[in-house]
């Protein structure tokens, strides 16, 4: 890659970013497009001279899931759509799940998230948990630090968010020392990554199960709930509802979101789509896919920061995190029997360990498809994920 293009590209997105800012808060979407330009034909240009003449779009999702190509994960998505959409319709014509409510201090969210992100492994004398406007893990090695955010009027959107955060930050901190500081003492792809934080967030926290002991600890540190109990709880942790906003989805929308993004971006990158087209497409997709109609360019185009910042590739690997989750989530349940009986003691150890011994601990050691595939001994696949989903919510909302 020629060094005057990427130093062209670091400087254009460190002013888009200023600029996607200013423009969502001020609903400009028209007065963005301009320097957005610039960064798609910047990475157009990156794509171009990394790809030696073979699809563009490779190019850059290579960056963040090395082997994948976009016709495999078009594919991929094509696959999931439709029973993902057939599981929303029936989850979203039955009854509401309750909703917590309530004032939940700041102080007394972040002693029980500590508390939680302690139970999931978080060390933290080679770590800490501060503030964010937006929660995220860094670092590697010996230094792995999170954040998470709080609401005083939503407490599970601290607690999930740090969950979340702890499994990011526990496949950094458990690679094998060995690999510290080389070429391997790294996750190995963002897909990779993504499967840990997501098994930790929703498979393992989500669970009816774990949902049981979180409950009671809720009701400790915030006293009684407007929920009724554990199984009540439970529902309101994993209610559905149609939204806008892609990191505030629930497991169901989650992965729509993700293909919408995918589809444009790739068209986008390929030359398909004008980027003068884009919103209009974008609304158009949200409209069919989620029901219900983009307002305003922050609840669509402009809510994100990654295409602002460049990176193009990056979408797809959130949903190839949440396919390797669901495989590692059944390989996981049939080696560990009574694991329901564990989590609803508010113990992950041992689900912990087995995602450390076949998964964390090899860093970059092999592919991002092998290292999924040496952990559960079969392909990857997109059949665990549905099957777990439907199995949840059919549970969850007696469908």
């Amino acid at each position: 890659m020629p060094g005057d293009l990427a130093a062209e590209i670091a400087r254009v997105t460190s002013v888009a970013q200023g600029k996607w800012a200013q423009a969502r808060r001020e609903e400009d979407l028209a007065g963005f497009l301009p320097v957005l330009g610039q960064v798609v034909d910047l990475r157009r240009q990156e794509a171009q001279a990394l790809s030696g003449g073979g699809d563009a779009y490779d190019a850059l999702l290579d960056g963040y899931e090395p082997g994948l190509t976009g016709a495999e994960i078009a594919a991929l998505f094509d696959r999931m759509r439709p029973r993902i959409r057939a599981l929303r319709e029936a989850v979203m014509g039955a009854a509401p799940a309750p909703r917590l409510t309530g004032h939940f201090p700041k102080a007394r969210q972040l002693a029980l998230a500590e508390e939680i992100a302690r139970a999931f492994g978080y060390d933290l004398d080679r770590g800490r948990i501060d503030e964010a406007v937006h929660p995220f893990s860094s670092g590697s090695f010996n230094d792995v630090r999170i954040t998470t955010r709080v609401d005083e009027t939503d407490p599970l959107g601290c607690l999930y968010s740090t969950i979340h955060e702890v499994g990011h930050a526990g496949y950094e901190q458990n690679i094998d020392q060995a690999y510290g500081l080389t070429a391997l003492g790294q996750g190995v792809s963002m897909g990779v990554h993504e499967s840990q934080s997501r098994i930790y967030e929703n498979q393992l926290a989500r669970s009816p199960a774990f949902c049981a002991w979180l409950y009671g600890r809720m009701v400790d540190h915030f006293g009684p709930l407007s929920v009724s109990g554990p199984e009540d709880f439970a529902r309101a942790v994993n209610g559905v509802a149609a939204g806008y906003i892609r990191t505030e989805a629930d497991e169901l929308h989650y992965n729509l979101h993700i293909m919408l993004r995918f589809d444009l971006e790739r068209a986008l990158i390929r030359g398909d789509l004008a980027l003068a087209e884009m919103e209009a497409a974008w609304n158009d997709r949200f409209a069919a896919d989620f029901g219900i109609t983009v307002a305003r360019p922050s609840q669509g185009m402009l809510q994100d920061v990654h295409w602002p910042v460049g990176l193009f590739g990056y979408f797809p690997t959130y949903s190839l995190g949440n396919v390797y989750a669901g495989c590692l989530h059944a390989a996981l349940r049939a080696d560990l029997p009574g694991l329901d009986d564990d989590l609803a003691s508010g113990d992950p150890s041992r689900a912990l360990a087995w995602l450390r011994d076949g998964v964390q601990t090899h860093g970059g050691l092999r592919p991002p498809r092998d290292t999924i595939e040496h952990a559960t001994g079969s392909p990857v696949s997109e059949a665990p994920l549905l099957d777990y989903l439907e199995a949840k919510y059919s549970a969850l909302y007696g469908l």
